[in-house]
C-alpha cells in the first residue's frame, strides 16, 4: 500500500510513536484520523498534520470504551466514505514482578493492552469488509513473543494480541483484508522513561514510527527491530527456558 492519498486512522495518537506516525503521514495528502484520551495534545498533532498538507479528523476517545471506539470508526467513515489502514497502537507495559503482582493489576494490564486492541479491530474488520478491503497494523512489542521478567503480564498481553492478529490475518484474507504485526523492542517513550527496566539498544520513537510506516507500505506480516533486541530475542526463543530465563534475569537486573 502506498501510503498516500488515504485515509488512515491511528489510535494512541496523543504521543509517542503514534504521534510521530501521523506526523509522517501527513506529507502524502492523507485524511489523517486521530484518537486518544488527551483531546489537547491531539489538536497538537493535528495543527502539525494540516500544515504539512493533509487533512486530519481528531476524535479523542476512551479505548476501553467499546461504544466509545466503534464511534471512532464510524464517525472516521462517514467523514471520508472509507478506511484504507488502520494503525492499532494503544497500551502501555508498566513493571510487575509476578511474586508480588495483585491480581488486579494483572488484568489492567490485560485490559490497556489487549481489551483495546480488540475494541477498535472489531469495528474495523466490519467497514473493511463492506469497504472490500484494507490495512490492519499493529504495534506489538518483542516481549510478547517470550515471557520478560518484570513484564510477565505485559508478555502476556502481547501474546494474546500476536495470536488475535494471526488469526485474523488467516480468516481475513478472502476479504481482502491485510495484518501487518509490528514488533519493536525498547522504545524512548515518557511512559517508559522511569519505569525502572533496563532498555538495551533503545531506540526514539520517531526510528520505531519509520519502522512502521515501511512495514505498511510493505504489508509485511511480522516485523521485529531492532535488529539487535529481535536477535537476542530469537536467540533467546531456541534456548532451554531455563537458560533463556536465567540470562534475562540477569540482564533485567531485578531483585527476586
Amino acid at each position: 500500500m502506498k501510503l498516500s492519498e488515504k485515509t488512515i486512522l491511528i489510535t494512541g495518537a496523543s504521543a509517542g510513536i503514534g504521534r510521530c506516525v501521523a506526523e509522517k503521514l501527513a506529507a502524502g495528502n492523507n485524511n489523517v484520523v486521530i484518537t486518544a484520551r488527551r483531546a489537547a495534545q491531539l489538536e497538537d498533532v493535528a495543527s502539525i498534520v494540516r500544515a504539512r498538507g493533509s487533512r486530519c479528523l481528531v476524535l479523542p476517545a476512551d479505548a476501553l470504551d467499546e461504544a466509545a471506539t466503534q464511534a471512532v470508526v464510524d464517525r472516521a467513515v462517514n467523514e471520508f466514505g472509507r478506511m484504507d489502514a488502520v494503525l492499532l497502537n494503544i497500551g502501555e507495559g508498566p513493571a510487575y514482578n509476578m511474586a508480588t503482582a495483585s491480581a488486579a493489576t494483572i488484568k489492567r494490564c490485560m485490559h490497556i493492552n489487549y481489551d483495546v486492541t480488540v475494541n477498535y479491530l472489531v469495528p474495523t474488520i466490519a467497514c473493511m469488509k463492506a469497504a472490500g478491503g484494507g490495512l490492519i497494523a499493529h504495534t506489538n512489542s518483542l516481549a510478547g513473543l517470550l515471557g520478560v521478567p518484570m513484564q510477565g503480564p505485559y508478555s502476556a498481553a502481547k501474546s494474546a494480541c500476536r495470536l488475535l492478529l494471526d488469526t485474523s490475518r488467516t480468516e481475513l484474507k478472502r476479504f481482502n483484508i491485510r495484518i501487518a504485526s509490528v514488533y519493536p523492542g525498547f522504545i524512548a517513550t515518557e511512559r517508559t522513561a522511569d519505569d525502572g527496566i533496563p532498555a538495551p539498544f533503545e531506540i526514539s520513537p520517531d526510528a520505531c514510527a519509520e519502522h512502521i510506516l515501511r512495514a505498511m507500505e510493505r504489508e509485511t506480516p511480522d516485523t521485529l527491530f531492532p535488529w539487535q533486541t529481535s536477535l537476542m530475542t530469537r536467540v533467546l526463543q531456541n534456548l532451554p527456558k531455563s537458560w533463556a530465563g536465567n540470562l534475562m534475569l540477569k540482564a533485567a537486573a531485578a531483585e527476586y
